[in-house]
C-alpha cells in the first residue's frame, strides 16, 4: 500500500468514528492524525492538550497557533502528573500512570463535546520499544489510527511533507519525565533545569535533542553527526557555562548521540 492510499484509508478509518477527540502534543505524529482528521470529519473533531511541568512551553504555543490557523477547537486541560500517585518516584510504569490518568481527562472531555471517540498518535515504530503507556491506551479504549493503518514514523513525515505540515522536520519529542533516570524523584525544579537545557541547546542549532538527567548530571544527546560541533571550544564552554546556571553539577556529552528510549536500555 503506497503511502497516499494509507492516507485515505486513515482519513476513511476516522470518518467511520463520527467525531473524535484527538490526543495532541503538537509533536509530528499527533499534528499528522489531527491533520487527518481535520479532513476526514471537518468540525466534528475536537483537540485536547495537556498542560503540565512535563510539557514544554515552546510546545503549548505550537499547539495553540496549529489549532488557530486551521480552525480546529482546542481545549487545554490541566493535567498535572506529579500530582498522580507514585509517578514522582519514577518507576518503569511511570508512562503508564501518566496515560491513564490523562486519557480518563480526555475521554471526559470527549463526552462533554459530544465525541465518540478518543485517539492518539503512536505509531508502526513505538511497537519497537518499552511503552507502557500503551497498555493504558489499549485499556481505556482508545483509538490508534496511525498504528492501525501502519504508518511508519518516516512515512508520516513524508506525507506530513506532502500536506505542508510545519512539522514534517521537527524533531521528536517526548515528555520531560522521559529525562530522568527510573527510580529518580522527578520534582519541578529538576524538571525545568532540563527544559530550559533542551531550549538552550534548540537555540544553538542543534536539531534532535536530549539531556537525560543523572542527579546532578546532565547527560548531553545530539545527532552523531553533530557531535564535532558540540565540543567547539567556544560553543562547548558557553553551553557548559549556561548548564550550571541552570543548576547541573556537571555536564557530558554521550558518545553514541542521540537515540530514542535511551532510559531503557538498563531495563
Amino acid at each position: 500500500m503506497s503511502i497516499q492510499e494509507k492516507y485515505e484509508k486513515l482519513k476513511e478509518n476516522l470518518k467511520a468514528l463520527g467525531s473524535v477527540a484527538i490526543a495532541f502534543s503538537s509533536g509530528v505524529d499527533s499534528t499528522f492524525l489531527l491533520r487527518a482528521a481535520k479532513d476526514a470529519l471537518g468540525d466534528k473533531v475536537v483537540a485536547v492538550t495537556a498542560s503540565s511541568c512535563s510539557f514544554p512551553e515552546r510546545e503549548l504555543k505550537e499547539a495553540k497557533d496549529f489549532c488557530a490557523e486551521n480552525g480546529i477547537r482546542h481545549i487545554i486541560c490541566q493535567s498535572e502528573e506529579l500530582d498522580i500517585e507514585g509517578f514522582r518516584q519514577n518507576p518503569v510504569n511511570r508512562c503508564y500512570l501518566c496515560k491513564h490518568e490523562l486519557f480518563e481527562k480526555i475521554w471526559g472531555i470527549a463526552r462533554e463535546n459530544q465525541m465518540a471517540a478518543v485517539a492518539e498518535g503512536s505509531n508502526l515504530d513505538d511497537n519497537g520499544d518499552y511503552r507502557p503507556g500503551l497498555t493504558a491506551v489499549k485499556e481505556l479504549g482508545v483509538k490508534s489510527p496511525l498504528r492501525e493503518v501502519g504508518f511508519t514514523k518516516e512515512e508520516i513525515r513524508e506525507m506530513s511533507r506532502e500536506l505542508g505540515l510545519p512539522t514534517w522536520n521537527k524533531q521528536s519529542f517526548a515528555c520531560l519525565a522521559s529525562r530522568f533516570v527510573y527510580g529518580e524523584t522527578i520534582d519541578e525544579k529538576k524538571l525545568g533545569m532540563v527544559e530550559q537545557a533542551e531550549q538552550l541547546l534548540l537555540d544553538s542549532g542543534f536539531h534532535q535533542v536530549r539531556v537525560r538527567i543523572h542527579g546532578m548530571l546532565a547527560r548531553i544527546e545530539v545527532l552523531p553527526e553533530e557531535l564535532p560541533r558540540l565540543v567547539q571550544p567556544k560553543l562547548r564552554e558557553e553551553i557548559a557555562r549556561r548548564f550550571k546556571e541552570f543548576g547541573f553539577d556537571y555536564v557530558t556529552m554521550d558518545l553514541m548521540g542521540y537515540r530514542t528510549g535511551s532510559m531503557n536500555e538498563t531495563l
